[in-house]
């Protein structure tokens, strides 16, 4: 039987570690790749303002017969709706097209640092959470020292933070900031962009040892390092393929040798939160 981790947040809360996500899923595409993903045994679904598919993950909810008991659902504010009010409003808008009542998690989407509204941001995401119309809340995209801002103005430790990790790209520097406060920490782009890391040399022999997938080693690789991980696809036959994964073991030796894949900066695919700010 095949089981998914559930990690514990600071809150008291917790989450399914392997979830799967929909960024670049037309809203079309996403209610039939979400169905999937439930038939294949996923409950944690990932998505976003920004991904414009809000309404299709909604419908796949719907349609799946599952109760809210029985899901985990995540999505985010985006850049343009950042502010106290803005964030509130957005709120209420992606709460309509996902068809509920209550959301599992919300997150910033952005730091944004010049646009220099995301203690505001922070500040309607905990007053969301007294309402009880979010059960956890976190962010993506940050930096150490403006979480510490966060905290500093509010007193609430954020209980994820949603950041590219991959073995080319593997952050260990701010993974041991996020542990250090309690915080666990989620990988975007999991598998990296391109498929160069799903061919390397290193991913393929730890592959061949255990009778896998590159990609089924690499997430099996993010289990095994404490990330909650959100893979995408939309063909059924990797999307169950991905959630498999949870079947995989690595033994130290296999960590390791991923853990030296990393490329430190030039392993990043997407922008750095600490400079970029786009609409």
């Amino acid at each position: 039987m095949t089981v998914n981790p559930l990690l514990s947040f600071n809150d008291g809360n917790s989450i399914p570690q392997l979830g799967f996500g929909v960024w670049r899923v037309a809203d079309d595409a996403a209610e039939a790749a979400v169905g999937e993903a439930f038939k294949a045994g996923y409950r944690h679904i990932d998505t976003a303002r920004i991904y414009g598919n809000e309404s299709g993950v909604g419908r796949a909810i719907e349609a799946s017969g599952l109760g809210p008991e029985e899901l985990f659902i995540t999505t985010k504010v985006w850049n343009a709706d950042q502010g106290y009010e803005q964030t509130l409003a957005a709120f209420e808008e992606s709460m309509d097209r996902l068809g509920l009542e209550k959301l599992d998690l919300y997150l910033i989407h952005w730091l944004q640092p010049k646009q220099g509204t995301y203690v505001d941001t922070w500040k309607a995401l905990v007053e969301l959470q007294k309402r009880g119309r979010v059960t956890s809340i976190g962010v993506c995209n940050f930096t150490g020292e403006a979480i510490d801002e966060l905290i500093a103005a509010t007193g609430v430790t954020p209980a994820i933070h949603q950041i590219e990790l991959h073995p080319y790209f593997n952050q260990a520097e701010l993974r041991r900031y996020d542990a250090e406060r309690g915080i666990l920490t989620q990988a975007w782009s999991p598998l990296g962009q391109g498929g160069e890391l799903l061919s390397d040399p290193e991913v393929l022999r730890i592959a061949e040892k255990h009778g896998a997938s590159p990609a089924q080693v690499v997430i099996a690789w993010h289990l095994a390092i404490g990330n909650v991980v959100i893979p995408k696809s939309v063909t059924p036959g990797r999307i169950a393929e991905n959630y498999a994964a949870l079947n995989v073991t690595l033994d130290d030796n296999d960590v390791v040798a991923l853990n030296g894949l990393d490329r430190g900066a030039e392993g990043r695919i997407g922008p750095d939160p600490a400079v970029s700010d786009f609409a």
